[in-house]
């Protein structure tokens, strides 16, 4: 029989001390000794006033990957009195962990001593690595196969993007500038780490995240990479390992970590699109959201979402937002459990209030939904009236409300146009254009 998952407690850990955009360069470096001709516009664009860099001034590493995951973790065991034995599982996510091999999760374990022997899951990927590391946690906790999980999340960009990763590559040498698509990341990642601790139960005093339901979608059979790392260009036909030497790899610019910006309006539009149809089948209702924590990497990319949602007819208003990217930075996989951690400690959330969190992932179109709801703590063995431990965590959909013709034909019209693009792409012909054109 399922259980009922709840998030009974978040913690997070940030590197250092907070850093302006005028502080950057003294920690990431000046590329062949000259001031960044993009930074200022890239910045403008993405909002963010401060961020943190597991790195000091000498761009030596301050902490590895997987210490600022075990600080997340240990911070969690103590402000949820966690004793080791209760914890059964450790999934732990990132986008790029200080080992190839082994798994990132034995790593965060291995920092860990004083946990016991338990299993562990890693997680790897883009901004959906965390959610995927939470969902793994929550269905094994609903499952019964585990008591008590902890799912962490932790990016350590900064490192990849101090000045001397680029002094070999042959543009630098040659007095040009940084390939805008690596540059670009250069000015918008940053540094840190979240945990959450599952239960089947929630929290006997104050308050919990009751787990309603996750969604990750892939849409890479129609779409190529975007954010990558280990090949030269997105066709990614090429892998670092290809080259004759680890050298060779890194001075053509194969290891450096890019975007392709011209696809990131996709992910946007692949997002909201996943966000109407979760409207349409009733598992969202905006009336009845009360909080929306959106993992947007860019101030740029909100008033895309904006306008697509008011085009729909089904815009959450913007005081209902939350974030934490503009004085956090953006942490990518870290992102969602450090919004969380913040908005849990703030004192805003009160019992019955519903939190949606979306998380779009350019690394090759994929996007995740979190339906959480807020509930007041009760003992286990105290449960409200009809509810026991063991309950399904049904998905109650609300009945259907009233609707005005002109908004639900407006978001209908909207979700047509959305997917007629998505599917466009999947067309041969199309697609081939899409990735470098068509050659006689």
């Amino acid at each position: 029989m399922l259980h009922g998952v709840y998030i009974n407690n978040i913690a997070g850990f940030l590197p250092g001390n907070p850093i302006d955009n005028q502080q950057m360069e003294d920690y990431l470096g000046k590329i062949g000794d000259r001031p960044s001709k993009v930074k200022h516009r890239i910045l403008k664009s993405n909002g963010i006033q401060q961020r943190y860099y597991a790195l000091d001034r000498q761009q030596n590493t301050t902490y590895q990957n997987s210490q600022m995951a075990a600080l997340a973790v240990r911070d969690l065991m103590a402000k949820a009195a966690l004793e080791p034995e209760a914890i059964d599982l450790l999934c732990a996510a990132t986008s790029w962990p200080d080992l190839l091999i082994p798994g990132f999760a034995s790593m965060v374990h291995g920092n860990l001593p004083e946990l016991s022997p338990l299993e562990i899951v890693s997680t790897q990927g883009v901004c959906c690595a965390g959610v995927a590391a939470l969902k793994y946690a929550a269905s094994q906790v609903a499952l019964g196969s585990k008591r008590g999980a902890i799912a962490v999340a932790s990016e350590l960009a900064s490192r990849l993007f101090k000045h001397t990763q680029f002094t070999d590559q042959s543009a630098v040498q040659t007095g040009k500038s940084l390939p805008f698509d690596t540059e670009f990341l250069r000015w918008m990642l940053s540094d840190g780490a979240g945990a959450c601790w599952l239960q089947n139960h929630p929290n006997p005093r104050g308050l919990s995240l009751k787990l309603e339901w996750i969604e990750l979608i892939s849409h890479a059979n129609a779409y190529p990479v975007c954010m990558y790392a280990g090949a030269r260009d997105a066709t990614a036909q090429k892998s670092w390992l290809d080259y004759p030497t680890y050298g060779t790899a890194a001075a053509a610019g194969a290891i450096n970590l890019r975007q392709n910006i011209r696809l990131l309006e996709d992910v946007v539009k692949l997002g909201v699109e996943g966000w109407l149809k979760l409207i349409e089948t009733g598992r969202v209702q905006p009336d009845e959201i009360d909080w929306l924590l959106c993992h947007y990497s860019s101030d740029f990319f909100r008033s895309q979402i904006v306008t697509l949602l008011e085009k729909a007819g089904c815009l959450i208003p913007e005081s209902k937002w939350f974030t934490n990217l503009y004085t956090k930075g953006n942490t990518g996989c870290a992102a969602i459990y450090l919004m969380l951690e913040e908005l849990f400690h703030s004192g805003k959330l009160q019992p019955g209030q519903t939190i949606f969190c979306f998380v779009p992932e350019s690394g090759r179109f994929t996007t995740a939904y979190l339906m959480l709801r807020v509930v007041a703590g009760h003992p286990p063995h105290c449960l409200p009236p009809g509810l026991q431990e063991t309950d399904s965590p049904a998905v109650v959909l609300p009945l259907e409300t009233p609707e005005s013709v002109p908004a639900r034909l407006w978001r209908q019209l909207t979700l047509v146009w959305l997917e007629f693009e998505r599917q466009l792409r999947s067309v041969p012909l199309v697609r081939k254009l899409h990735r470098g054109g068509i050659h006689p």
